[in-house]
């Protein structure tokens, strides 16, 4: 006979995979129904999830995917929990968020006054 597959609540995996806080704050997102499990809709925190499940939760501005490789024990540092995971997250080239300014320190007076009439038009 074959050994049954090692199973762990998912809040409590999240946890310990450090994609959240407190245990609460996991618990909170499955039951608001954040939460795929293999594509299906996790809508209890103490659903069973074991190696080789791929979870998609929302996290910040970023929608995450992960397959899970391995339950932790305990809730390690983070070396240890990114062991627990493999990433399938999708990583975006350009950051939307970043102003037009490209980064090379504070812009001048003049600089300024030019991104203004770009945004509202000429001064008068």
């Amino acid at each position: 006979m074959s050994e049954p597959r090692p199973k762990l609540r998912v809040d409590k995996w999240l946890w310990q995979a450090r994609f959240f806080k407190t245990r609460s704050l996991a618990a909170k997102l499955v039951s608001a129904g954040h939460l795929r499990v293999n594509g299906e809709r996790a809508v209890k925190p103490a659903q069973a999830v074991g190696p080789g499940d791929v979870l998609t939760f929302p996290q910040g501005r970023q929608v995450r995917v992960v397959r899970i490789v391995a339950l932790g024990e305990r809730r390690g540092p983070a070396p240890e929990a990114q062991a627990l995971y493999e990433d399938l997250t999708e990583v975006k080239e350009d950051n939307p968020d970043t102003p037009k300014y490209e980064g090379k320190g504070r812009p001048t007076k003049r600089d300024r006054r030019r991104l203004d009439q770009n945004r509202f038009g000429p001064l008068d």
